[in-house]
């Protein structure tokens, strides 16, 4: 029995024609049931844990969701959970495509079949999508427009300042750029302490110090409680009067921290304690 003429053309090797066999029917319903899928897989396989796959982040490409962040929690869970000599770079390629859901993953499958061969391919793809020209745009103006906010505490100024960065971290802004923008937003009372706190010359450190100084300023003062801006205007004409002594108000108290504050900075930084003392010196009580 002879094969039939699409078998002996093959044979001969002659290219097959789709359109010289099968009936219309056969090409409209095609019997493949899924797409081919983007991503190359390797003989070198990996396999996914059931156990790791509820752990992974998901990704809905909605409006507050932020690709970078998604990616990093993504590698986190990745290298936790990796087993013995497992080749980390193939198990990201591999769950990936786990942590996108709806519309994410409708992108995802509608990429060219066999055009991403790695790791390194499906990130530039999924930021380049994720992660436009105009979302970049608004992130990184809400770093130089940055402003603190009324009544906002400095380390609670600091560290909305840094969730802006990290939201955006090919801000392309240099380290300088960053410190002054920053500076640039806070309140006067923030200048003002910022100020006292390094003996005037804040704007005299090199980048890497002024940066490293604001992140000392906001941990250590978290430990404060400082008064809101209304709280000091309702507190400052009126001194409390009490057993002979007048008390100290709300914002002076604020002005003590700060002395004791500049105190530690002059014993991290070797300055002589007279370098200081016109600044941050202020009287406990004062008698009638």
């Amino acid at each position: 029995m002879e094969p039939p003429p699409e078998e002996q053309r093959s044979q001969q090797g002659v290219p097959r024609n789709p359109n010289a066999y099968g009936s219309m029917r056969d090409h409209i319903h095609s019997p493949r049931v899924s797409a081919p899928s983007c991503i190359i897989h390797l003989a070198e396989d990996v396999l996914v844990r059931p156990y790791l796959v509820p752990l992974l982040p998901t990704f809905h490409d909605m409006e507050n969701e932020n690709p970078y962040t998604h990616i990093k929690e993504f590698e986190e869970v990745c290298t936790t959970f990796k087993e013995g000599v497992m080749d980390i770079e193939l198990l990201k390629l591999k769950a990936f495509p786990l942590t996108l859901k709806d519309k994410a993953k409708v992108w995802l499958n509608s990429l060219r079949p066999g055009t991403i061969g790695n790791w390194g391919e499906l990130q530039v793809e999924f930021l380049n999508k994720f992660l436009s020209a105009h979302k970049t745009n608004y992130l990184k103006r809400q770093v130089y427009t940055f402003a603190a906010q009324d009544g906002e505490k400095f380390y609670q100024c600091w560290e909305r300042y840094m969730e802006i960065i990290s939201a955006c971290h090919h801000h392309g802004f240099d380290t300088w750029m960053l410190v002054n923008h920053f500076y640039n937003g806070m309140s006067p009372s923030m200048k003002q302490m910022l100020e006292t706190m390094c003996g005037g010359d804040f704007l005299r450190k090199n980048p890497e110090d002024a940066l490293d100084f604001l992140n000392f300023v906001a941990e250590t003062s978290k430990g404060w409680d400082e008064p809101s801006p209304r709280e000091t205007d309702k507190n400052r004409p009126s001194t409390h009067h009490r057993g002979g002594m007048y008390m100290l108000s709300e914002d002076m108290e604020l002005k003590a921290k700060i002395s004791t504050l500049a105190r530690r900075v002059e014993e991290q930084e070797g300055r002589r304690p007279h370098e200081l003392q016109a600044a941050t010196e202020i009287p406990s009580q004062a008698k009638l």
